[in-house]
């Protein structure tokens, strides 16, 4: 398995935020995390990519335990993450955010800068290569020379997606990545996830739009107050008791 969570702890002072959690998410498989506001769904991506320590448990990537090591380090083993709030260089441009990202896992060395050898050269010809061609996936294309801050919410979004893929992570984690977006921009995201999946990347989403996490994810997993009450397809979810009363809520007679 890509990622395995085994039995998952976070206690703040006196409050269990995540407890005794275990979930494993597939290979090449969205996988969608969701519960209430307060569920603890912040908590454990924060747990996964090493933002805050576990207080119990462990965390595994690919059969090696990752918990306990810094968010940097495991961004190098390939797992990248987006935030609720997007996160660019918003005075750079698109394709500056983009190369940022990209140059994260392998900078150069001073001297190789310095001298401009060929080397180098070579290095960045590809990374503006790769760059060009993640914006074009994600309709950014045209964009490229725009200065980040200046972009709408969803061409923002897509840019956070775009710097996250340009780590070259296995592993895309995701919080609310169609919050803010109009009915036609939530269906082309959908689309993009769907198209990561068939390349072979492994998806892990927080969101709120139960009808797109109904509709993109292969297993879902639901919290509840820090603790996993429910896992399975998204039928199965849907058509769960749990999950009705906690969550999605109970249709009143006659509504």
């Amino acid at each position: 398995m890509p990622l395995e969570l085994r039995s998952v702890g976070r206690r703040f002072g006196g409050l269990q935020a995540v407890a005794d959690l275990s979930m494993t998410v597939a290979p090449s498989t969205i996988h969608g995390l969701i519960g209430p506001n307060g569920a603890g769904k912040s908590t454990v991506f924060n747990l996964i990519t090493g933002v805050i320590p576990l207080t119990s448990g462990a965390v595994f990537f690919k059969g090696e335990r990752i918990s306990g090591l810094r968010p940097a380090e495991i961004c190098r083993l390939g797992i990248a993450r987006t935030f609720q709030a997007t996160t660019l260089f918003r005075e750079y441009t698109v394709l500056q955010n983009v190369l940022v990202a990209a140059h994260l896992l392998s900078a150069p060395g001073l001297g190789s800068a310095l001298l401009w050898s060929s080397r180098y050269r070579e290095r960045e010809r590809r990374a503006r290569e790769r760059g060009l061609a993640l914006l074009q996936t994600l309709h950014l294309a045209g964009l490229a020379d725009q200065v980040a801050g200046t972009l709408p919410h969803r061409d923002q979004k897509a840019l956070a997606l775009a710097m996250v893929l340009a780590t070259g992570a296995e592993l895309v984690i995701l919080d609310e990545p169609m919050a803010g977006l109009a009915a036609q921009e939530k269906a082309e995201t959908t689309s993009v996830l769907q198209r990561l999946r068939e390349q072979g990347l492994t998806v892990l989403l927080v969101e709120h739009d139960m009808k797109a996490v109904m509709g993109v994810c292969d297993t879902v997993t639901v919290l509840d107050h820090g603790l996993r009450i429910a896992e399975g397809t998204p039928r199965e979810i849907q058509a769960n008791p749990a999950v009705i009363e906690a969550y999605l809520g109970v249709e009143e007679p006659g509504a």
